[in-house]
Order: C-alpha cells, then structure tokens, then sequence
C-alpha cells in the first residue's frame, strides 16, 4: 500500500526528515494518493516532494480565472504540424490571470528568442567567416504562428547573438503563404546553397533556392531568391501537404553529385525522399527511399549526418568510411517529437539501415524527451564538432503568450557525438562557450540524503543557474533490494516524484518557492525485477510546477543506461521557464518548461531530494550562478 507522510520540514534548515502518516485502507495503487490527500489536507501542511497530494491541473484560486475559446489551429490547414498547444487535458481554454511580473519573469536570460512575437524552427544554421549564423522561422506580427518569415542572428561563440535583417521574407508565388523550414549546404568553392521549403499562393509545399548576393560580407546580409524557383515540386504520389523541410546535402559517389533528403509518408509509413543533383537547381528522384518505418507517420526536419565510432570530434555533413555510423533523425508529425536511430549506410545503394530494428527511427530512442521539436544540425569547421539546434515552443495558454508579447524559444546549442560506450545512444552536452557565463566560483555541496529527506541549497538566484549534480546509492540496499512490483516503470504514468519507491526518486529541484507549494523536481528512479536487474528513468515533473491552470503539468522522461562503474548524474541549465536536464552525461535529455506563479522574481529556491523508502544517497552538487547573454540588435552603425 501507498504511504503517505507528514513534514515537519523548515526551508531554512538543511536535511529534514519527514515521519509516516497512518496507512489508510484503500486499493493500494499509487494514484490512490490523489483521494487520500484530500482527507489530510485540512489537517496538515505537506511542504515537501514526498507530501504534495499528486495536484490536478486546476487552480486554488479558481475567481481569477476565466474560460475562452478554445484557440483555433495553426499550420495544420497549409500542412504543417499544429502550432497551437493542445496537450493540457480540458484546460487549454481556460484563462488564468497573469501579472506582468510573473509574465516578464519567464522571459529567458541566455537562451535565444527574438525581442517579441512568434519564433520556431531553427534554419539554415551555418559558420561563415567568423560569425555563426541563425535563421529561424518567425512571425513579425504576432505571437501566434502566420506569416512565416526567416528572421535572422549572428554570434562569435553561440551564445551571445545579435539579431540582424529578415532574410527572406514571403513574397514570392512559390512561397507566398510561408518561407518554411531549410537547410546550407557550402560548396568546396565556399558557396552557400539554402535549400527551403515555400507554401505556395496554392498552398502546395515545394522546394525553393535561395543564395547569398556577397560571400565576402562575413554577415550574408542580403539573399537572393533563385529566379527559377521552385527547384522541387511533390512527385507523383505523395500529397501536396506532405514534402517538407530539405536536408543538408552531402556528397555522392560520382564526382560532383550531391545527395539530400526530404520527409514525407505514404499512408501512415514515414520515409525520406532521396534526390541527386549536380548544381542545385535542377534534381532526380532517386527509385529509391532512404529510409521508411511504417506507422510512424509523415516525417518533419528530417535530419542525415554521420558521427564517428572512434574519435570525439564532430564529422563533415559529407564524410563516410571506416569508423563511421550514420544519424537518421524525424521529427514526427503524429507525436510532435525528435526521433532518431544509428546505423550504417551504403552509399552505393544509397540505403540507411538501422543497427537495431527495435530501436528504428520514430519506434525507438528520442533526441529529447520533453518539449523539443524540429531540431537541426550543422557542422562548424571552427571547432570540428556537430552542433544541435531544436526549437523549444511554449506549453502554455495562447492568450498568454498574446499577453506576453511573445512565444517559443531556442535549446541552447548541443554538440553531438556517439556513444561508445553503449554503442546505441548519442551523447548530447551544452557547447562549452555556455561556461563563459559562469559567474565566479561554484558553490560545492556534498548531502548525505536519508530516506525521505530534502535540503535547501542557498543559491543567489535560482533562476539562472548551470548545475551539475551526481548521486552515489547506498550500494547494500542497491544489490540487495528486489522491487518486483516496480517492473514496467514509466515516468509519465508514475505519478511524479512524490510516488515513493525502495530506489527513488531522488535528484534536483528547482524552480520551486519557499513552501515547496510550487516545484519542479528531476531526478532518478531504480527499479530492479525479480532478476536483480537494475533500470534507470530520468524523469522531470512538472505536475506541481505551477499553480495556474492551462499550463502543461507531465512528467516527461524515459530509462536511461548507467554502466558499471558510473555514478548517477546529471547537468542541469535553469533558464526562468525553461530547464535542459542532462543525464549521463547526455544519454537522456529532458526539456522542461513551467510557469511558476510564486516561484518568480527572487523567490525562486533550488533543492536536492531524495524520496526514496529504503536507500540513502550520497548527493554531490556543483551550481554556477549564469549571467545573461545580453541577446540583443547589431550595432546599425556597423551594417
């Protein structure tokens, strides 16, 4: 049976315990808490992860709100995924009064988005003449998605960005109704080849070239538009709606051919288009598919690159030979998430075959597990690394974004290599240019956490912070407990932290107020079966992450390898609404975005838990204070 506690916690004071309510007679599931705590709530205060009541999605202060209608889709009638928020359960209507200050608290302080309005995907991304570039859809008008434009940014390190001049914007027939997803490819000679997709006065999805007027000028001000545009049209067979967002190309092997791919479906079967061309404005289809998985539906920012088995640096788009496994990554329209799959590819038969079946692309393993959608690589020569983009949208109400002025933001930058030690997995870490934002020396923390236990870590902001946190089970009760009950665990069916185990949860807090009324905790959960094998979940619980409604409240998360030897841990980048959740040194990542009411403006608090019933954890904690970025426009004096 499910036990519930009572705290006798003081935020002020480290390593409070926590001591056992009665048992009460219920069915012994879980979920059973959310009755339960109902009873007890007029009787105690629960403070800690251990003692919330598993909260609906519904307000206390229920006079502040109001309901609307229900926010119409956006893109889903010019073929593209929608881009309203739809996932929280009858409460996406409902309005919530928000202040100013908790709206301009969210705002981010060193990741990217513009100065207002409606960014998502990132395009195009490339480095040229000391300057990396970003472009990215956006909307000029407002902070709904319509009128897609490419707003464009340049930085010298990835992480302080200047924003520049539209690169494109709509005004042509063949991309009239959106200057859609694309992606560069540069020549040997060093030209710059934009590949995009236009939604024409028709709205069909075709294929367009777009090229820069002055390689010379390091900060590829002015693009023009290829006069015989467009360069692809959908081929036979596959809808008007359905051929999206080309991929950098790489090339084949004849001289002077090239090779991308584009997503589509036929059916519910995802696959990606392979076409050749020697010049970039004219192309053949190839017989046949890259690659097809057949129940995953149309394939989104299809992405192709290789990585090496054998070094830690990143490849060129176009490499292959000994050593090298080849990317394919989705995104998925049906379920709006990154997938991606390794495996081996035949440049001779052009087919991309993955290494394990069970864990093909849109079936298998995920780029991110939280909210994170059509991401992009690139290769930057500067540093001989692959760099990952992905587009982190707002998991809120519309009107709010509306009220903010503004919607969606930018990952920050991840480098990208293979896993050698799983032989299954990537490895995705923050570029280290993100440490330049560091501010001083970190605070250093070693807790000795017993069952049911928290601890307040002081911090001077806990909204901007860079913390890594590694956590070492007591290793008898981790070889001798056997959790039988426990198989089949899943972080988005458990209940969140506050459902207890032998073996977790434990891990971080952050973001959460004084009285822990509000809190988002990340953390790690062992279970072991019968067989005395042990899995590890990472998981990020936003259930208690705010007390207004029309918000996402999930637990987002998913198992996660930890090999002999290792300690668990994790890195985590808190950013106001948004927090990255790294484990294992990137085999697992997690996006987070929450929208605290209380938790705002100095009242932020960070912590370290562990709820676990029968194992204590050793926590060993490293937090940097992070400065902002200070995102801003190119000095006009110098354009």
């Amino acid at each position: 049976m499910a036990t519930q506690y009572h705290s006798s916690y003081d935020p002020e004071n480290s390593a409070s315990h926590y001591t056992f309510l009665p048992d009460q007679p219920d069915s012994g599931h879980r979920k059973s808490l959310k009755i339960i705590s109902g009873i007890f709530l007029s009787s105690f205060l629960l403070l800690s992860v251990a003692f919330f009541p598993i909260l609906n999605n519904q307000s206390p202060d229920l006079q502040s709100n109001s309901r609307s209608p229900a926010p119409p889709s956006r893109g889903v009638s010019q073929g593209v995924s929608d881009k309203t928020f739809r996932d929280v359960v009858n409460a996406s209507h409902i309005s919530y009064a928000w202040s100013n200050a908790m709206l301009s608290w969210q705002r981010t302080a060193y990741h990217f988005q513009p100065q207002k309005n409606w960014m998502n995907d990132p395009n195009g991304p490339l480095y040229h003449k000391g300057w990396y570039h970003l472009f990215y859809q956006y909307n000029p008008d407002s902070a709904i998605w319509g009128n897609i434009t490419w707003g464009h940014a340049v930085s010298k390190d990835l992480i302080h960005w200047l924003y520049l001049p539209f690169a494109m914007v709509p005004d042509q027939w063949y991309d009239i109704n959106g200057v859609w997803t694309g992606s560069a490819t540069i020549l040997p000679d060093g030209q710059i080849m934009m590949l995009y997709t236009g939604d024409t006065d028709d709205y069909v999805q075709v294929q367009n070239l777009a090229y820069p007027t002055n390689l010379s000028d390091p900060l590829l001000l002015d693009w023009v538009k290829y006069k015989g545009n467009p360069v692809l049209v959908p081929p036979p067979g596959i809808g008007i709606k359905d051929f999206r967002d080309p991929t950098t190309a790489w090339t084949g092997p004849q001289n002077g051919q090239w090779l991308l791919t584009i997503g589509s479906k036929i059916g519910k079967t995802g696959i990606a288009l392979v076409y050749e061309t020697s010049n970039f404005t004219s192309f053949k289809l190839l017989d046949e598919v890259l690659h097809a998985v057949p129940g995953t539906g149309m394939w989104e920012c299809v992405d192709f690159y290789p990585v090496s088995t054998e070094k830690t640096n990143g490849l060129d788009t176009s490499y292959n030979g000994p050593g090298v496994k080849h990317v394919l990554k989705a995104s998925l329209d049906d379920n709006k998430q990154d997938h991606y799959a390794i495996g081996t590819y035949d440049l001779t038969k052009n087919k991309w075959t993955p290494d394990n079946p069970e864990l093909d692309c849109g079936i298998g393993l995920k780029l991110d597990y939280g909210k994170y959608y059509a991401s992009k690589t690139f290769y930057d020569p500067k540093k001989q690394r692959r760099v990952l983009w992905g587009w982190i949208g707002e998991t809120d109400s519309e009107s709010a974004d509306l009220q903010k002025g503004w919607a969606s933001v930018q990952s920050i930058p991840r480098t990208v290599l293979y896993d050698k030690k799983t032989g299954t997995h990537l490895l995705q870490w923050p570029v280290e240019e993100i440490e330049s934002l560091r501010v001083g020396d970190p605070i250093v923390k070693q807790v000795n956490l017993q069952p049911g236990s928290i601890e307040l870590l002081h911090v001077d902001s806990a909204a901007e912070l860079d913390i890594e946190a590694s956590f070492e089970v007591d290793k008898v009760a981790l070889q001798g407990i056997i959790e039988a009950d426990h198989v089949g665990f899943s972080c988005s069916t458990s209940g969140g932290a506050a459902s207890r185990g032998i073996l977790g949860p434990f891990g971080v807090v952050v973001i959460a107020d004084q009285k822990l009324s509000e809190l988002t905790p990340v953390y790690f959960y062992i279970s072991k079966g019968a067989d005395g094998r042990a899995e590890t979940h990472f998981c990020a619980d936003q259930t208690r992450s705010s007390e207004a409604p029309g918000v996402a409240k999930q637990v987002y998360g998913s198992s996660v390898p930890v090999l002999d030897g290792e300690k668990h841990s994790m890195r985590l980048l808190v950013d106001h609404s948004i927090v990255e959740s790294f484990a294992q040194g990137g085999r697992t990542v997690i996006t987070s975005r929450i929208y605290p009411t209380k938790a705002v403006n100095g009242a932020a608090r960070l912590f370290v838990f562990n709820n676990a019933t029968g194992a204590s954890v050793t926590a060993s904690v490293k937090i940097w204070s992070l400065e902002s970025a200070n995102i801003r426009s190119f000095p006009l004096q110098d354009l």
